[in-house]
């Protein structure tokens, strides 16, 4: 997740990690670092990517999408709008 989300940052970053727990994550830069990516960025992008994957997995799969814009069209109903509103209106953006 650190490398990631380094790499979220600066794109073209050459950095190689080893740990999992920022704090304590050996940070080895191997361009040395011209941007000057601090802990505090890496730990906020991390917060941020962790937000993303938590609303995302709250979504219904592709397929019930599908299924629900099927039947709102058939039925005239709003069951689709409805449940991605309710989706957006429990996790607000950051």
């Amino acid at each position: 997740m650190i490398t990631r989300a380094i790499l979220k940052i600066k794109s073209d970053a050459k950095v190689s990690v080893t740990g999992t727990d920022i704090d304590t994550a050996d940070i080895v830069w191997h361009d040395n670092n011209p941007t000057n990516i601090t802990k505090e960025q890496i730990k906020s992008k991390i917060q941020e990517m962790q937000y993303w994957y938590d609303r995302k997995s709250e979504y219904p799969s592709i397929i019930e999408q599908l299924d629900m814009q099927y039947w709102d069209n058939v039925n005239g109903t709003t069951t689709w709008k409805d449940a991605i509103a309710k989706v957006k209106s429990d996790n607000p953006k950051g």
